[in-house]
């Protein structure tokens, strides 16, 4: 099946359902992708495996109520998290100095020093790792995927584990922070999830909420499709996000954006009474409006601009795609790649031998280039650019470097 097929015209109609976050009655369709891979971290051990891999519809809607996409035909029954779910980006001296860097504050600024920390959704343990060690802190890690063998035993003596999802049946695991990274947007119910996490907390009104997820702002004003995928069926911009927050009853200690501007950074405390907007980030839902038309016909023209280009570079000489993660297999289901590129480098060696979902393409290692010598590289996130380059060269690679923004 031809990629043209599945990229639908949107309809000018609202979808005729409630927003997740806010409740509003209507959602404004943006996106319209058919035969996306149910999961793109979830690699496969063989191509058959790959290419059979099931597929759902991505169609996000925008509240204009609140400023939230969501997917509106999110099935979550295609969803399964499990160990075997490769997520982490640890691997990468830049992402890790980025994750220091960000624990070291939260530490410094919240005095988070002999707390107890639970973390939702935290994923193979690295971060919730990382706060106990900078703040003598204890942690409590809950997530389907995490792999309590991948760290120390030092990191083991100070973090349990729970391998399961969060729900309201983990009310007796109290908490002086409670963290949550790379999670929320794999969240449908957004308001019904917070609202619990709300409901946990009680009348502990000193607990700590420290969030990091991706900011949709960049996707929409970049025409960002690589970022659209079918794990992340929650988009957040800053004030959707700090709406929410304020809806479920919480107030707003800090809202910025990280990691070039990639990433909503948030911290909250639970308070009893409502709370008015006040931080800089949160008036944004006109801004929004217009970001989202643009984005409605502006990612179609992005598409066949990329595909066009991927196809000229494959006659010019051998490409590779630098990340085998959710922008990756994004990119590839949603041009249609194939033939034009043969493999897929990344650095986490749990990835290697393992192929993409949808597509099949197989992953490799970084020494593998050696033999190979690609003329070109598809560089997935450009904040990894500098990496990449230092690992090419130290490798005796000559290739270009093409960052997809």
């Amino acid at each position: 099946m031809s990629q043209e097929t599945i990229i639908s015209a949107l309809d000018t109609n609202h979808i005729d359902k409630l927003c997740p976050n806010c409740g509003a009655v209507g959602l404004l369709p943006c996106f319209d992708l058919k035969q996306v891979p149910a999961h793109s971290c979830l690699l496969m051990s063989s191509r058959d495996e790959a290419l059979e891999y099931p597929r759902g519809h991505l169609y996000l809607g925008f509240c204009e109520g609140c400023g939230f996409l969501c997917n509106a035909d999110y099935n979550p029954t295609f969803q399964s998290y499990s160990p075997n779910y490769e997520e982490t980006q640890h691997f990468s001296e830049c992402f890790s100095a980025f994750a220091r860097r960000l624990a070291q504050r939260w530490v410094d600024q919240y005095q988070l020093h002999a707390k107890t920390i639970l973390e939702i959704g935290c994923g193979k343990g690295q971060f919730l790792d990382l706060m106990c060690e900078l703040g003598n802190n204890r942690g409590i890690g809950i997530d389907p995927a995490c792999r309590p063998e991948r760290l120390s035993l030092e990191a083991k003596s100070r973090v349990t584990f729970i391998q399961d999802y969060y729900d309201e049946s983990y009310t007796h695991l109290t908490a002086d922070v409670i963290c949550c990274r790379h999670t929320l947007e794999h969240i449908h119910e957004t308001q019904e999830f917070l609202s619990s996490v709300r409901r946990t907390i009680g009348d502990r009104l000193d607990t700590l909420m420290l969030f990091e997820l991706p900011d949709v702002t960049r996707v929409l004003r970049e025409y960002a499709f690589w970022d659209l995928y079918y794990e992340h069926c929650s988009y957040f911009t800053a004030g959707s996000l700090a709406r929410l927050f304020r809806l479920c009853g919480f107030d707003l200690l800090e809202l910025e954006r990280d990691f070039d501007d990639q990433y909503l950074i948030l911290a909250a405390r639970p308070v009893n009474q409502p709370t008015a907007s006040e931080l800089e980030l949160e008036d944004d839902l006109k801004l929004t409006r217009q970001d989202v038309m643009a984005f409605r016909d502006g990612h179609k023209k992005a598409i066949q601009s990329w595909r066009l280009k991927v196809q000229s570079l494959a006659k010019t000489g051998r490409v590779i795609a630098w990340g085998g993660g959710s922008k990756c297999v994004a990119f590839f289901t949603t041009l249609g790649i194939q033939d034009e590129i043969e493999y897929v480098v990344d650095i986490n060696p749990f990835k290697h031998g393992k192929f993409l979902p949808g597509t099949g393409h197989e992953v490799i290692s970084p020494e593998r280039l050696r033999d190979y010598q690609p003329d070109h590289v598809l560089v997935m996130n450009p904040i990894y650019c500098s990496e990449i380059s230092q690992t090419l060269a130290a490798l005796n690679v000559n290739a270009s470097l093409i960052p997809v923004c």
